[in-house]
């Protein structure tokens, strides 16, 4: 018998259709795929179950799933590999619900047909409650997959997210060999249900760390506002000389952001841009966020009219931008650019106009992009629209209409709308409605230590003091800590934090030398201590900490000793900044001939020459 006897010759049909095959992977669109669907009918491999798989798979990959069920009912046969290309079809899906996933894996299993590795991972991720995370976890152990990491590496990360953390974990410590992506998962699993230490023990525990998992717990600290940690890590991670990746850069951005560290920020933009990681959509606007955050507006225009392309995220984010820094009519003007540039606008996007808007008190403006949002672009107001219009009418003193726009509210306000008005009924001393809705706000957010201290602001700048005392009484009985005041700065790479009245600082004596000095140079051009910032002092920062010694002075005096003449200052605060503090920053800023630029809970102050950026409207 000769050698080519022996050996199995394809039909000639299937010979043919390779290039069909091979072409379907290359279709972009259904109209294209129905093509060679029909010539591969024609070529008789209709029943053929890999031929049908490239089909299917198409229809997965482009959210086709009728199609796709339709061409699964022709086969007589499917194979395991076959109803695994139609789950993964299912689950791409996102017309179809999760539990008709598992009435095909029944209906497989009827077959007699045995799932492999590949079956699993897709129904586990389809889970949509915790019953049937236990049934498939039993069925990973009856199957024989008890030690496969893909299955495993699915339980674990869906058990978290069920919140079933013991679960999650007895899976990961009785893998017998955990992969990189196993120990990510669990360290990204107890990042997201807010466990950071138990995270931070798992990493140290990795023998062998990547990029990957230096990314998860460096995000998993800058999710959870651990800023410093995540810092001290990325030190750590440039020591053993990982590389930088997009995500990495990514999380520190954004952990830039939150601390207000500029300059770091600008090495790792410089990083990406020298060593051509890709700058796509997401980092790109991570990265004009972290310059308009951290007071640097140019750098963020040049970013943003840098990009090539400019998705909705990236626009929404420099409208943001400039609404933080009072710069309203910019923001409109970017808004109208926007829409030029055909870009249609979304929720997020009419919150910052609206946001622009009331910071810069352009009231008629935002009534008109208030109906403009629905009656041009048919976006309907949610709570943070109307929140936006409250905050709007409230700063500009037109509490009553403020008042109407609550009261006509489609649902029931939330704390953060009610919050809006609270805080323009202390500026404008309306105790009656400050008094109303602040306990309103208290109710509803009864852990929010920030809420029962604008209350108490409200009492205490009317003089009523057993008020005060009975706010500061609810939250002891409520076990409701009051938030610290502090400011940070960057100097010479490293964020410095301060407390009003702290001496930690190393060099806190010269510090408290050098407020003495900038008080006095700042009391021979007008400087008065204001008794209202003595008030919001009583309740915003600790008692026995004076005025003179707030948290952005003592950074200010830090900075003015550690910087350069004329460079600008950069303070970070995580409360609203007081009368007081914001008179002195402007004459300052006037005294000493310097640019000083303030980020507070709610917005920018850009100081220059005695004079805010805010027009004292905040």
């Amino acid at each position: 018998m000769s050698s080519t006897s022996c050996c199995q010759v394809q039909p000639p049909s299937y010979v043919t259709a390779t290039p069909i095959l091979r072409a379907v992977e290359t279709c972009s669109t259904m109209a294209e795929l129905k093509q060679h669907h029909s010539l591969i009918l024609r070529l008789g491999l209709s029943t053929d179950n890999h031929a049908m798989s490239r089909v299917i798979n198409f229809c997965s990959k482009h959210d086709q799933f009728h199609y796709a069920l339709k061409v699964f009912n022709t086969i007589p046969n499917p194979d395991t590999f076959l109803y695994n290309t139609l789950l993964k079809s299912h689950f791409n899906s996102h017309s179809q619900t999760p539990f008709n996933v598992f009435l095909f894996y029944s209906h497989m299993l009827e077959q007699s047909l045995t799932p492999n590795s590949f079956t699993f991972p897709t129904l586990i991720r389809s889970c949509s409650f915790y019953k049937q995370v236990k049934q498939l976890h039993a069925h990973v152990i009856k199957f024989g997959f008890g030690s496969d990491v893909f299955a495993l590496n699915n339980l674990i990360h869906v058990y978290f997210s069920f919140g079933s953390l013991d679960d999650a974990r007895k899976v990961f410590d009785k893998m017998p060999e955990p992969n990189i992506v196993s120990w990510t998962t669990v360290i990204s699993g107890y990042s997201n249900c807010g466990h950071v230490d138990e995270a931070f023990r798992v990493f140290e525990l990795m023998s062998h760390k990547n990029s990957a998992s230096w990314n998860a717990m460096i995000a998993c600290f800058v999710q959870n506002n651990r800023f410093k940690e995540a810092f001290d890590l990325f030190k750590q991670m440039r020591v053993e000389k990982v590389e930088l990746d997009k995500f990495v850069a990514a999380s520190m951005i954004s952990a830039c952001t939150g601390l207000g560290a500029l300059e770091l920020g600008k090495w790792i933009h410089g990083y990406v841009e020298r060593t051509g990681i890709e700058l796509d959509s997401k980092l790109a606007t991570t990265i004009i966020d972290m310059y308009c955050k951290c007071g640097c507006l140019e750098k963020a225009l040049q970013v943003f009219n840098g990009l090539p392309r400019k998705g909705v995220s990236s626009w929404n984010c420099m409208i943001g931008g400039l609404a933080l820094h009072g710069k309203g009519e910019d923001a409109i003007r970017l808004f109208r650019e926007m829409e030029r540039e055909m870009v249609v606008p979304d929720a997020i996007t009419f919150v910052n106009v609206l946001t622009a808007c009331a910071h810069s008190g352009l009231v008629e403006e935002g009534r008109y992009y208030f109906r403009y949002m629905t009656e041009v672009h048919g976006v309907e107001p949610a709570k943070e629209h109307y929140g936006c219009m409250v905050d709007l009418l409230a700063r500009a003193g037109r509490l009553d209409e403020a008042k109407e726009v609550l009261d006509e509210m489609p649902m029931s306000p939330d704390a953060s709308v009610l919050g809006a008005l609270l805080g323009a009924c202390k500026i404008h001393g309306n105790l009656e409605l400050g008094e109303s809705v602040g306990k309103r706000v208290v109710e509803l957010e009864p852990g929010n230590s920030g809420r029962y201290v604008m209350l108490a602001n409200i009492y205490a700048s009317c003089g009523k003091w057993n008020q005060v005392a009975g706010v500061r009484k609810m939250m002891d009985d409520r076990g409701v800590k009051k938030e610290p005041g502090f400011s940070m700065i960057e100097m010479e790479g490293n964020v410095n934090e301060f407390v009003a009245g702290g001496r930690d600082h190393p060099l806190a004596k010269e510090i408290y030398v050098k407020v003495d000095e900038m008080l006095e140079s700042i009391r021979l051009v007008g400087y008065v201590p204001d008794p209202d910032g003595i008030l919001h002092d009583l309740v915003e920062e600790e008692r026995e900490n004076p005025l003179l010694h707030h948290s952005e002075k003592l950074a200010i005096c830090y900075g003015l000793l550690k910087s350069k003449r004329g460079e600008t200052l950069r303070i970070t605060k995580n409360l609203r900044v007081c009368k007081d503090c914001h008179q002195a920053c402007k004459l300052i800023s006037k005294v000493y001939d310097r640019d000083i630029i303030v980020r507070d809970r709610n917005r920018f102050h850009h100081f220059s020459n005695g004079e805010c950026s805010c027009k004292d409207y905040w």
